[in-house]
């Protein structure tokens, strides 16, 4: 799934009105399995200048990021991390990594050629999904879907008794996931 769709979903999962600390950490929570991408995509492509066909073509599936992807996306890791969490009774910490594990789950069937180790450190073993979020038929036909969940969440944590600066957050989050939707509908 896209990114803003993540934040999005972990906020209408854990988010809750008048708790800015839950709602912050339920959204860093879905932004904390993609934030290596971001980074090492980002110090590539800026600050080395390395050409976007040779970052995500080859050092995305070198040995080195695809074992840091193994790390931020584990389920053990991040299960073990909401077992901490709900036995110290932190709701922030539950909203965080409740946030980061739900962005696992629809990560983990909607993966193909670029999947995940997400039972690392216990395996390097990846499931490479027949559907892909992004590829081919099923990339268009689940970016529907996709698209009718953001639209659905965002309409409902906006209408929510959330304060204003979280309610335009939402409304940017749905704004950043459905632009490049919509441009490639009205271009193509």
């Amino acid at each position: 799934m896209n990114t803003p769709a993540h934040l999005i979903m972990g906020a209408a999962a854990f988010g809750r009105p008048g708790q800015n600390t839950v709602i912050a950490a339920a959204l860093a929570g879905g932004f904390a399995p993609d934030l290596s991408l971001y980074l090492m995509a980002g110090v590539a492509l800026f600050v080395m200048s390395i050409p976007a066909e040779q970052v995500f073509g080859t050092l995305y599936y070198s040995d080195t990021w695809q074992t840091v992807f193994g790390i931020d996306n584990s389920f053990v890791l991040w299960g073990i991390g909401l077992a901490i969490a709900v036995w110290a009774g932190s709701r922030w910490a539950v909203a965080f990594t409740g946030a980061a594990l739900l962005h696992l789950i629809f990560d983990f069937p909607l993966h193909s050629h670029d999947a995940r180790m997400h039972f690392w450190p216990v395996t390097d073993w990846k499931f490479h999904s027949p559907i892909s979020y992004w590829e081919g038929r099923s990339g268009e036909v689940w970016s529907l879907i996709e698209t009718g969940l953001v639209v659905v969440m965002s309409v409902w944590l906006i209408w929510r008794d959330f304060s204003l600066p979280w309610r335009l957050t939402f409304g940017a989050l749905a704004i950043a996931q459905l632009a490049p939707f919509l441009i490639w509908r009205l271009v193509f």
